[in-house]
């Protein structure tokens, strides 16, 4: 007669288990002679281990019933380690825990810790956290201690949920029940807790108490303070730490890359190379996220070859194929941009909006639009930023009623609601075209409450079409909503300056010193042979070649004015001499950083400078005119969009 354990060998799903069993006393009976203890014990192991593979391949309830049946009649309905399993099953299709999981934990007259724990999860994952801390009460009425199980599986809730003061209740019930200061996975889930509650400093004085830490405790802390903006404690951390992995590697990069560092992302990101750490996704869209911010060619080759030696080109790998596209295309290399769209084997609705957007702001409008209708016929829904993206290419070149088009589709053929972003959209595109009143009565019948961004895209209309009673209603509404955003009184003080209000202008200056505001000096920079990044800020000469670049500016302004270039003197909004208007215009960031560009490089490639605030129209018009004496291209990235200057025109045709 073959022994229980044989009959089991070949069981393969609880419905097999269930329909072959026979009842353990029935086999006893046949078994002679009798099995000994020790026998008995070792049996009912291998049983409990066969239930267990059972409940593993279980892809159903009924499946967990029939092996729940079979538990009963083996006797084993007070055998804690098959029951923890159990409950953890019917946790997974998701079974109420009020129910039939609650029934079989109350049948157990001295359930462990491991079946409290279950309880305790099943409770918390269903989202019922009170339930799940009645449970450890009991427990440890019951005279049961938890394990270290129990204090993650909290702490894990209490991160989720960003409940701060369980998460410090159970912190001291870890040092009321003594025991869990040591332990490793405790602490790196108590950091965790903390960190994403907002409680930094407690998190780190977890991690200071710890007497052994892993990579993932260091790894914790580092991102925490990246998110917080603190990258000097992060990379203060990242030198300390023993042993770096690559995710500690990709914190410190991608923490510099979101905290608008990409210098030092980009340092950090060549050290990992250097130490050949290896290179994943999430590294990747890190650094290409830095090149983008800095707008370096060189850098953004480099990392492309990067990305296609780990695996992960653009034909390999569609989200870093977007984020190529999206930093080919904030480098000023458009056309590479699109070049990397084609070679995409696949393409989703990222790729072809990080590709819109790119054409809208190189004022490429009527390709983004094209484009956008490609998206369509290759059955790719569009999002909310495609819409972004094909709104703004409207903009850019002033299609305002295939704009407006677009905008009523949203909702109506696309299932896309209109967000805020939308709406200063819509207001910039009525806005650039002159449509002010228009552009008001989009903002006072919006359904949701206009933001800064759309009073700021108002105000910025109002700049240009000078019209100073609806700029004054949009600065009133800008300070209200940002009470200490500078740039919202500077704007005010520009309009006012051009129409020559120069008392409003003093008032609003005399505001602006009262609030202790100070203005963000503006600042150009360029990318020079070698990869190395020029900077220049207005009025400073501290550069290397100052001289040759001051040279250089003059003769070139000396070359404008005999083509008829008259600098524009409103473009200074202060109340000066002509003549030191004059001084102030010659001496801007961008102009530095274009003689800066004439000098060090070949006559045959392209200028391409980045700057941190809007260009002036000023600069703008010096540009397009160094552009055809010069027969150079020139591509100025601001805070808003590319200019490409050829032969004596931008590509945005004076419309920005």
């Amino acid at each position: 007669m073959p022994t229980l354990s044989r009959r089991f060998s070949t069981l393969s799903t609880p419905i097999d288990l269930f329909l072959q069993w026979k009842p353990q006393r029935e086999t006893q009976q046949l078994l002679w002679p009798p099995l000994s203890p020790s026998q008995l014990q070792k049996q009912q192991k291998l049983l409990q281990s066969k239930l267990i593979l059972a409940l593993d391949g279980c892809t159903s309830v009924k499946h967990v019933k029939q092996v729940h049946a079979h538990l009963l009649c083996q006797g084993l309905d007070q055998c804690c380690f098959v029951l923890s399993k159990l409950i953890r099953m019917l946790t997974k299709f998701c079974v109420p825990m009020d129910t039939y999981p609650r029934l079989i934990f109350h049948q157990v007259r001295c359930p462990n810790p491991f079946l409290w724990n279950a309880m305790i999860r099943g409770f918390i994952l269903q989202g019922t956290l009170s339930e799940s801390v009645s449970l450890y009460n009991c427990m440890r009425r019951d005279g049961t201690r938890p394990l270290s199980f129990t204090f993650s599986v909290f702490f894990k809730a209490c991160s989720a949920t960003l409940d701060v003061d369980l998460g410090t209740q159970m912190h001291a019930q870890t040092i009321l029940v003594g025991g869990y200061g040591s332990d490793l996975y405790v602490g790196n889930t108590m950091i965790d807790m903390y960190t994403k509650c907002g409680l930094l400093e407690s998190g780190r004085k977890v991690f200071d108490e710890m007497p052994d830490k892993d990579v993932i405790s260091w790894t914790e802390l580092i991102v925490a303070y990246s998110k917080s903006g603190d990258m000097e404690s992060a990379r203060d951390l990242f030198v300390e730490l023993p042993v770096k992995d690559k995710v500690s590697w990709t914190a410190m990069v991608t923490g510099y890359a979101q905290n608008a560092r990409p210098r030092e992302a980009l340092e950090v990101f060549k050290r990992m190379q250097t130490e050949e750490v290896e290179t994943d996704v999430v590294t990747l869209i890190g650094v290409i996220s830095a090149c983008a911010q800095l707008g370096a060619s060189n850098y953004a080759k480099w990392v492309r070859d990067v990305a296609e030696r780990s695996g992960f080109g653009p034909h390999e790998n569609v989200v870093v194929g977007s984020a190529l596209v999206d930093m080919y295309s904030k480098c000023g290399s458009i056309d590479e941009a699109f070049k990397v769209f084609e070679q995409m084997k696949e393409r989703n609705v990222f790729s072809y909006s990080s590709m819109i957007v790119g054409l809208a702001i190189h004022g490429r409008g009527h390709e983004a639009i094209q484009l956008f209708h490609d998206m369509l016929e290759s059955e790719i829904k569009p999002n909310h930023v495609t819409f972004i993206g094909v709104l703004t290419a409207c903009s850019h070149v002033g299609l305002v009623e295939q704009g407006q088009q677009l905008f009523a589709a949203m909702k109506t053929h696309y299932d896309v609601d209109p967000s805020v972003e939308h709406y200063t959209c819509m207001v910039d595109l009525l806005g650039r075209v002159g449509r002010l009143e228009q552009a008001l009565e989009v903002i006072k019948t919006m359904p949701v409450e206009p933001n800064a961004c759309v009073w700021g895209a108002l105000l910025g209309a109002c700049r240009t079409h000078r019209n100073h009673d609806i700029a004054l209603l949009a600065a009133n509404n800008l300070f209200e909503l940002e009470p200490n955003t500078i740039g919202n009184y500077i704007l005010l003080c520009n309009i006012y300056a051009s129409a020559g209000m120069w008392d409003e202008v003093s008032e609003v200056r005399k505001l602006m010193r009262e609030k202790g505001l100070k203005k963000s000096p503006g600042y150009s920079w360029i990318e020079g042979k070698n990869g190395e990044i020029h900077e220049f800020f207005a009025g400073d000469m501290r550069h290397p070649m100052s001289i040759e670049i001051k040279q250089a500016l003059e003769d070139l302004v000396n070359r404008l004015k005999a083509h008829g270039y008259v600098p524009h003197l409103n473009s200074v909004t202060y109340d000066l001499h002509d003549e030191e208007k004059r001084r102030l215009l010659l001496n801007h960031s961008e102009k530095l950083a274009l003689a800066y560009g004439l000098l060090s490089t070949d006559v045959d490639c392209s200028i391409k400078i980045m700057k941190n605030l809007r260009i002036c129209e000023d600069c703008h018009a010096f540009m397009c005119g160094a552009s055809k004496i010069t027969g150079r291209e020139i591509i100025v990235r601001d805070n808003m969009r590319f200019h490409h200057f050829h032969n004596g025109s931008c590509s945005c045709g004076n419309f920005w």
